[in-house]
């Protein structure tokens, strides 16, 4: 049998924005999950022990994103985390500095899966 696919799940209250990462990231050979609040993200990752990697937008209805990755990391505070948002300001939050990664959002995903690799290479080392 050959090796496990990595888990991802992709967290974007737009559904247009999932339907690229679904798309592009399934052909990357990942097992995408996907949820469209933090509420729901926090509830999958509850259920699925074997998640490797969250990507979290920040700007969402209801629960920011950032008050997600504060749940997350108290809760399962060993899954890597990548912010991911059309605003780089956020970077300057402390909030964000509990994520493992920030990515400004871009239709080019070249940054974002430099950052899925880098961090799934140092979480299999």
């Amino acid at each position: 049998m050959g090796e496990r696919k990595y888990k991802i799940l992709f967290v974007d209250d737009d559904p247009n924005i999932r339907l690229l990462y679904k798309t592009v990231f399934s052909k990357e050979g990942y097992e995408v999950m996907l949820a469209e609040s933090g509420e729901d993200a926090r509830k999958m990752v509850q259920e699925n022990d074997d998640i490797d990697l969250i990507v979290l937008d920040i700007k969402m209805k209801g629960e920011s994103g950032l008050k997600t990755l504060q749940h997350l990391v108290k809760e399962k505070g060993n899954i890597p985390v990548i912010l991911c948002t059309a605003y780089s300001a956020y970077q300057d939050d402390f909030t964000s500095w509990l994520a493992d990664a920030y990515v400004v959002k871009s239709p080019d995903l070249q940054d974002l899966k430099r950052e899925i690799q880098r961090l799934l290479k140092r979480k299999r080392a």
